[in-house]
């Protein structure tokens, strides 16, 4: 059997800043989780809170989060589905990231 392919991505996704510190830990320990189950979880760089660089939904500010990891390519689009169905999240990103 051949073994599965980990491409390497780094993600960015912002948090509202309205909402509390335990609700906003929750939705970071959410996504962390759901990249471990999934993949290889390389790292979570927290940059804390940030002046947006323009409104979203009324709000000025966010809590960003970079997170890199390893997963096969399917694993992408469910993450990015994940992030709009979730409450709480203004903006996301996700990159495949070039093999060096």
């Amino acid at each position: 059997m051949a073994e599965k392919i980990l491409n390497s991505y780094e993600t960015i996704f912002i948090v509202d800043a309205t909402l509390d510190e335990e609700n906003v830990t929750a939705l970071k320990d959410k996504f962390t989780s759901l990249i471990e189950k999934n993949g290889e979880l390389e790292s979570v760089d927290e940059w804390g809170k940030r002046r947006l660089a323009y409104e979203i939904d009324d709000r000025t500010e966010g809590f960003y989060y970079l997170v890199n990891f390893k997963a096969d390519g399917d694993f992408p689009k469910e993450l990015e589905r994940q992030y709009k169905i979730t409450e709480g999240i203004l903006r996301t990103i996700v990159i495949r990231k070039d093999e060096e």
